[in-house]
């Protein structure tokens, strides 16, 4: 049987459901606030791992949150960051998340940058029914390294790499799955163009609802 992999953040959980708690505290900077941490967060894993240097998500995310704190005045210590880096524990899924995943047939798992700490109160706050929950710190590195796509092959027992369909709405990741052979689907939010990196996903979709 066939074998689904879904990235998490930016594809079945919204990450910029933090909005509201970025706003309640500093109103104002609530939207600008959570575009500056998720560019910083991702930014600091691609740097940790060209830099050789993996540290787990979960402190990744706390750098970058206090980095974009500062970056926009805010003091960047005291109980208000704690609140915001529980926000990251029930992040709201996409509206179609629980339906698109309960019409598809075959295993299904997430693949993600997350380190157990995050994900696996993240899943449990959310209820979706995966078969297993994979994360970077088994390998300590980060997306899109070809090792991090190792680790559903090899939870699986694929000996094909197009048994393997991986689904990501980060085009970057999408990109990374495809370099390593994986069949990729790319949830497109956006409509962003596609990455000039040599591959292009299998399929490009708006939302989830699309998978089926």
């Amino acid at each position: 049987m066939d074998a689904w992999v879904f990235d998490a953040y930016g594809t079945l959980y919204d990450v910029h459901s933090v909005v509201r708690r970025c706003e309640a505290l500093w109103p104002g900077k609530g939207a600008s606030l959570s575009q500056a941490w998720r560019s910083k967060q991702l930014e600091y894993t691609w740097l940790r791992s060209l830099m050789g240097r993996y540290a787990p998500f979960s402190q990744v995310t706390r750098d970058a949150l206090q980095w974009s704190l500062a970056s926009l005045g805010i003091p960047g210590e005291g109980h208000a960051v704690e609140d915001l880096m529980a926000e990251y524990l029930r992040l709201e899924t996409f509206p179609e998340v629980r339906q698109a995943l309960g019409s598809l047939q075959g295993r299904k798992a997430i693949l993600s940058n997350g380190s157990p700490d995050m994900l696996d109160p993240l899943v449990a706050h959310s209820g979706l029914k995966l078969d297993a929950v994979l994360s970077v710190d088994a390998v300590k590195a980060y997306k899109p390294d070809p090792v991090v796509y190792e680790l559903a092959m090899k939870y699986f027992d694929m000996k094909s790499k197009s048994a393997v369909t991986f689904v990501s709405s980060n085009g970057w990741d999408a990109q990374g799955a495809k370099s390593f052979g994986l069949r990729v689907i790319w949830v497109n939010r956006a409509g962003a163009p596609v990455d000039r990196l040599g591959f292009a996903p299998d399929r490009i979709v708006r939302d989830l609802r699309e998978l089926g």
